[in-house]
């Protein structure tokens, strides 16, 4: 056999390929037909063969399911591995959807047998995995935790054979809280299975891959290792940027454009992507979209159609940033920009997968907003800047959430053991003693749960609230910035974070989308939902908007490109006049220090360019001061009273910087909307979100930067 598979490959293979399972080569050689494995996957052969936990890091479409899948079929085979010993976890229903035919036929060939369970996936079938256990299972965090608290199974005969698991987008998970209950119930499951399992995570690009590495695989003495080939995150790219000043412009640019290709275009909103697409559809091109909002039959549908069609057009939100497979692409464009260099990399990897193309990128900036995102995030790229992924900080709801699912799972757990289950847990093992102490104080007084002689059980409202009758409330920690969808009557007109509805505090919020301002009068924190009516409002400013806090870094790079003027990527010539107008309208921006600006009405505003999270601290500490701040934005808090860059600055010397978290305010309103609130203190729960809200480094750098003041003629 071996000589046969030598005989077959028409390269030299690598040792890597060597250390396959000699079936596994014969099949990758003959059956699948493959002249050579890619730089990752022959790169991650030897260290999953030898167990090491590792961070696998490749561009969209680079191979990464395999290089993680191929070499664990290979330890299946040789080390006889049975019952289920693999998980596979995606983010995404779609996802794991995508990926399950192809993850079976790798299974059949060597005998070994793939299945999938998420929440779509039928009753019948579930209880048929329960019954005959595959040996690797396609799943979701929450579909883990199911299996784990559900009656009609022991998980501990489901896990007990668990040798290994796979994350794919990796970095989707560890930026949000989906990210801590997913370690939660690994560590659960590794409990089960009695062994250290091994950790493999999928990810494109990012800023800090062995911190990520270590957040996979606490606390384990295994090696760990970032597998990252040299080439496969620095390939050339053609980026070209445009200015097109609204949604229909847009449409005509990419329906001329480009016509006889394939064509992905991303939006920022569902009603983006709606409306570009009206508009494709009237010009007489072939157009698709994928966004939430669509029901799974109709997402399907359209995605397989584009993925088979030429001359198209495929209009979405970030659902297909991630790797879902609609096929070989042309191009991408982009509408504005995306929050990050790393969401930025994702679709930009979509493009020059075939031989002979290059990956490419069309930004079409509709707004002057729009224009100074992406020139700000054009600018990190070329830096070769990627941010850092960072969990959020102070998950006390989680830890509540994990207590009520393991009193579901075990029926009742001792006060202290606990940690047995979840000590090893970075987030929990962080938090001080004290306050996960009053935690559980908290739950037993408000009967979440009970104690009978130091063993907690469910108590009588966590038995109502989450109990058997209603433990899929119990599953899902979808609480991590989510966005609120506004309306208009019965038109949605976009996203915008919840920090949008607290960066005003004398009077009403007023938010621009789609071109216009608009007044809120109603938010429905439960439902995520905000109600608008028009208003003709004036005095706000007209940059960045506090729809999405953006990131400091991000808006010190837009502050760099106003103060420079340069960048290295292709403009069109209406994004240069574009420039040239925006850096006229700002000539006062100086890269080193901010900017107290006095117009010809005498308003003041301070140019910090520190992001929202960090203006709406400083003005919280401008007001705490009695110097009272309104309507901050992610560049600029406008000031009042006359405020002059002295007393500005001599107040804000007073501030001691390490306290200045606790000025970021938080509303009843966000404190309800935290899942598992009811779980904790009250203290506790405006701790998490102001944690979570503020951003300490981005006020600091301000509080020690020089500050300018200016009057325009």
């Amino acid at each position: 056999m071996r000589l046969a598979v030598l005989r077959a490959w028409p390269v030299n293979p690598e040792p890597g390929f060597d250390r396959l399972h000699p079936a596994l080569q014969h099949h990758i050689v003959n059956s699948l037909g493959w002249r050579a494995l890619r730089p990752l996957q022959e790169h991650a052969i030897g260290p999953v063969l030898d167990g090491n936990h590792a961070l696998l890091l490749a561009p969209t479409a680079g191979g990464k399911t395999e290089a993680a899948v191929l070499p664990l079929l290979s330890r299946m085979l040789t080390e006889q591995w049975g019952g289920l010993s693999v998980l596979y976890v995606c983010p995404l229903k779609a996802l794991l959807n995508n990926i399950e035919s192809r993850l079976r036929a790798y299974g059949v060939l060597v005998g070994r047998r793939i299945d999938l369970w998420h929440g779509d996936v039928g009753a019948a079938r579930r209880q048929a995995i329960l019954r005959d256990r595959p040996d690797l299972l396609l799943t979701t965090p929450e579909s883990i935790e199911v299996m784990l608290v559900s009656s009609r199974s022991d998980p501990r005969v489901l896990f007990q054979d668990v040798q290994a698991v796979v994350v794919d987008e990796l970095h989707a998970f560890a930026g949000d809280d989906r990210g801590w209950h997913l370690l939660a119930v690994l560590e659960r499951v590794r409990r089960l299975a009695g062994r250290e399992i091994q950790r493999l995570g999928l990810s494109a690009t990012i800023g800090n891959p062995q911190a990520l590495l270590e957040w996979l695989a606490p606390a384990s003495s295994r090696p760990r290792r970032v597998i990252a080939p040299p080439g496969e995150a620095a390939r050339s790219a053609t980026v070209h940027l445009d200015y097109v000043g609204n949604v229909r412009n847009a449409a005509n640019v990419v329906s001329a454009l480009h016509r006889g290709e394939k064509r992905l275009v991303f939006c920022d909103s569902r009603a983006r992507v709606e409306a570009l697409a009206a508009e494709l559809r009237q010009s007489g091109t072939e157009t698709f979209v994928s966004h939430s909002s669509l029901g799974l039959d109709e997402r399907r549908r359209s995605e397989e159609a584009f993925s088979q069609s030429r001359d198209c057009v495929m209009v979405a939100t970030s659902t297909l940033e991630l790797g879902i497979d609609v096929g070989d692409l042309d191009r991408v464009i982009q509408l504005d920009a995306p929050a990050t260099v790393a969401s930025f990399l994702q679709r930009l990897g979509r493009t020059g997968r075939r031989p002979g193309t290059v990956r490419n990128c069309l930004f079409l900036a509709t707004s002057d907003d729009g224009f100074l995102r992406a020139s700000g995030l054009l600018r990190l790229w070329l830096d070769g800047y990627v941010e850092p992924v960072v969990s959020p900080l102070e998950p006390f709801h989680i830890f509540a959430q994990q207590l009520l699912a393991l009193a579901l799972q075990e029926g009742r757990i001792g006060r202290h053991t606990w940690r047995d289950w979840l000590g090893r847990m970075p987030a929990f093992r962080e938090l001080a003693r004290k306050h996960l102490d009053e935690i559980i104080e908290f739950m037993l007084t408000r009967e979440m749960l009970y104690d009978d002689s130091g063993m907690l059980s469910m108590g009588i409202e966590g038995e109502r609230a989450f109990g058997r009758r209603h433990f899929m409330d119990l599953m899902s920690v979808f609480i991590s910035e989510p966005l609120f969808s506004v309306h208009h009557g019965r038109t949605e007109l976009g996203l915008v974070h919840p920090l949008s509805f607290q960066v005003r505090r004398d009077g009403p919020v007023v938010l621009p989308l789609a071109g216009r301002s608009w007044e809120v009068s109603h938010v429905d924190w439960k439902r995520r939902v905000a109600y608008v009516k028009a208003t003709t409002e004036k005095g706000r400013s007209r940059w960045i908007g506090p729809g999405i806090p953006l990131r400091f870094d991000l808006c010190r790079a837009i502050r760099r490109v106003l103060d420079e003027g340069t960048l290295d990527v292709r403009f069109s010539r209406r994004a240069r006049t574009k420039l040239d107008a925006i850096r006229k309208s700002f000539s006062w921006v100086d890269a080193t220090g901010t900017v107290v600006v006095r117009d010809t009405t005498g308003a003041r505003r301070w140019w910090t360019f520190a992001g929202l999270r960090a203006n709406i601290t400083l003005g919280e500490l401008i007001g705490t001061l009695r110097l009272p701040a309104f309507r901050d934005d992610n560049l600029s808090i406008r000031l009042r009273d006359g405020v002059g860059v002295e007393e500005l600055r001599r107040r804000l010397d007073a501030v001691e910087v390490e306290t200045t978290e606790e000025a970021f305010p938080v509303s009843d309103e966000a404190v309800d909307a935290l899942k598992f609130s009811a779980c904790l203190p009250k203290e506790l729960a405006v701790r998490t979100l102001r944690e979570r809200g503020s951003d300490p480094t981005a006020v600091s750098t301000c509080l020690q930067e020089p500050i300018r003041q200016i009057a325009l003629a």
